[in-house]
Formats: structure tokens, C-alpha cells, sequence
């Protein structure tokens, strides 16, 4: 490239990573700090197969931006998005960009307390196509969901679901149109196990929940529109099929 003096200049080339067998995820939307703790987290407690940090900053934010990209080392990747895009949109594109063949998805006001691996095991199972410590069963009706304690479930919690990449490249990864990220998560564990008929899998493995800055950080009025709408979106999509919800 030539720049303005008329010099020759190189841009840098960005390398694909190499294929590893996980990798652990986190959207960063702000809040650098909780993004710390959470990558640090992963690092006190790896999976035991080759793995890899993956921070996708959909900040839109240059400081925010500096801070994540300082956790960049042997593990840690980091790729920016910009301009920021909505949320399932920057999920799709961690999903993309991740060198593993299971991605954990979490959100970043999670810590990692403990083993990893039995939810990893969980995948082994290919009648499993997701898998997490928080789940949701619906009861009754898409109407009715609440907080499940197991062992069976509907959908996964996005505070850490897990999933084999090629099974959410195959089913077009989350829904563009859930700008916010509420119902997201069950839509696309409906998605996921409504290919070949498969199943949701409650694994109480030790995260932490922290405070969600996405939710906190907007007004109440305009959460409860987006969430509504993506909740209609989400009956829409999925109340005719019972065999995903029905005991």
C-alpha cells in the first residue's frame, strides 16, 4: 500500500489461528474489568484438551478496545468488530472466528470457579447439541418458561452454553434480527436441537454469575420493549413445534 507521501508501506496480515479443540469465548460490549476476570478465570481453570480464549470486542469503544487487546498472549486472541453490530450478529461472528471445534460461549460478568471438562464431556454425546450450568424448560406452553434444575431441559442460558461449531455454522448460528441479546439463547438451542431431533443438557458445572452490564446498563423501558420483541419473535419461530417443549 502506498500511503500519502508516496511510500510503500505494509499493512499487517491478520493470521488464521491454528485448529485447537476448544475454544472459550466472551463478547465485550464494555467493562474491561469484568472481561479480566473472566479470562483470568479460564486461565486458573483450562479445559484439559488444546484450547483458546477467543475476546470479540463489539465495544465500538477505542480505550475499551486498548484495555482488551493488552490481555492478548499465547492463548488469548482478540478480534474487533467495527463498527459495533448487534449482539447475535458479533455472537455469529466469534462463532466464525473460533479455531475450536466445541465453542463455549459466556458472558463476561461470569467467573469460571472450577472443572470445565464434564461439560466438555457432555458434547461426546451427539444426541447433546448444547449444553451449560444455567437451563430453562418450558411448561405447558412457550409462555411458561422457568428456570430448570434438571436434569432435563429446553434451552441454555447464554451465560455459558456450549456447542459443537459446526453444528451452529449448520444451522446459520443466533438470529440476526436479536439485536439484544435477551432470547437469543433459547433460540438458538431450539434451533440446535431441532436438527436431528437432539436434546439440551443441564451440566452444573461452577460459574459464577456477576452482575450483567447489558441489562443494567439499559433504561428499563427500553429493555422491556426489546425483550418483548424478541420474545414474540421467538413464539413466532417456535410455539407450533411441542416436540421441542412438551413433556
Amino acid at each position: 500500500m502506498v500511503d500519502a507521501g508516496g511510500e510503500s508501506r505494509l499493512e499487517p496480515l491478520e493470521v488464521a489461528p491454528a485448529p485447537c479443540e476448544v475454544t472459550l469465548v466472551t463478547l465485550v460490549h464494555g467493562w474491561p474489568e469484568d472481561v479480566n476476570r473472566w479470562a483470568a478465570s479460564v486461565q486458573a481453570h483450562p479445559p484439559e484438551a488444546d484450547w483458546e480464549i477467543l475476546l470479540v470486542d463489539n465495544s465500538g469503544d477505542p480505550d475499551v478496545g486498548a484495555q482488551v487487546q493488552a490481555l492478548a498472549g499465547e492463548r488469548v486472541r482478540v478480534h474487533t468488530i467495527q463498527p459495533a453490530v448487534g449482539w447475535s450478529e458479533a455472537a455469529n461472528e466469534a462463532i466464525e472466528q473460533a479455531a475450536g471445534k466445541l465453542v463455549v460461549l459466556f458472558d463476561p460478568g461470569t467467573e469460571v470457579e472450577g472443572d470445565l471438562e464434564p461439560l466438555l464431556r457432555t458434547l461426546d454425546d451427539p444426541a447433546v447439541a448444547v449444553a451449560g450450568p444455567f437451563a430453562v424448560t418450558a411448561t405447558h406452553s412457550l409462555h411458561h418458561i422457568e428456570e430448570s434444575s434438571g436434569p432435563g431441559a429446553h434451552a441454555i442460558e447464554g451465560y455459558c452454553m456450549a456447542f459443537r461449531k459446526s453444528d451452529a455454522q449448520a444451522v446459520g448460528g443466533f438470529d440476526r434480527k436479536f439485536r439484544f441479546y435477551r432470547i437469543a439463547d433459547f433460540e438458538l438451542s431450539f434451533r440446535l436441537r431441532a436438527a436431528g431431533g437432539r436434546r439440551a443438557a443441564l451440566v452444573p458445572v461452577p460459574v459464577r454469575k456477576h452482575a450483567h452490564r447489558l441489562w443494567e446498563a439499559t433504561e428499563p423501558e427500553e429493555r422491556d420493549r426489546l425483550s418483548k420483541k424478541n420474545f414474540y419473535r421467538f413464539l413466532d419461530l417456535w410455539r407450533e413445534r411441542t416436540d421441542l417443549f412438551a413433556e
